[in-house]
């Protein structure tokens, strides 16, 4: 699968990219998959110091202070539960996610737009019921025509989500950089291949 696109919609600041902690909720499960719920050492260790976490795992990289010498921790789990949200809101990056980055019309993963299947032209409401990701080509395509009329098909039909749904879904696009010591703690509650 082309991730491509999915791992440039989300902005990477760069201090994550060195030595990026993996935050996992009291449950010992990542807060959320995609993106992956991470914090800059920085942050991970002022909540160490203010006890809201406990180190699971570390790097072997050393930060010091006149005074304090820590390695900086690689996994951290809150010592709060952070309870999941109940609902799913609809924003457009979640819209990608539960089409899984792909046009629902021809099934390209490029340059991905969004689509409203009755068009806004004749009535139909932007809603998790009414809009998919389409790349641009369809879009333009389909335009202001009803499916049917612009010879296409859908995929699938539209639909809202469940937060677990995107859970699962953000689990197949895996972030460029895994380190060795969060393996343990971001598949353990997948189900199991026979």
């Amino acid at each position: 699968m082309n991730t491509d696109f999915s791992e440039n919609f989300v902005r990477n600041p760069n201090s994550l990219r060195h030595y990026p902690s993996l935050v996992l909720n009291a449950d010992f499960r990542p807060l959320s998959y995609f993106p992956l719920s991470l914090w800059s050492w920085q942050d991970a260790i002022k909540a160490v110091y203010s006890e809201r976490v406990t180190i699971i795992a570390e790097y072997d990289q050393v930060v010091h202070s006149p005074s304090v010498e820590i390695n900086i921790p690689s996994v951290i789990v809150l010592k709060d539960y952070v309870k999941p949200v109940k609902s799913t809101a609809f924003t457009r990056f979640n819209l990608f996610l539960r089409d899984e980055f792909t046009c629902q019309y021809c099934g390209s993963t490029g340059d991905m737009t969004f689509d409203h299947v009755i068009p806004r032209a004749r009535g139909g409401k932007t809603t998790w019921q009414n809009v998919v990701a389409s790349c641009s080509p369809c879009n333009l395509r389909k335009g202001s025509k009803l499916v049917k009329e612009a010879r296409m098909q859908l995929h699938k039909p539209p639909r809202t989500p469940s937060p677990s749904e995107l859970l699962n879904a953000g689990r197949k696009f895996p972030p460029n950089y895994m380190h060795e010591s969060w393996m343990d703690y971001l598949y353990w509650d997948a189900e199991l291949e026979a």
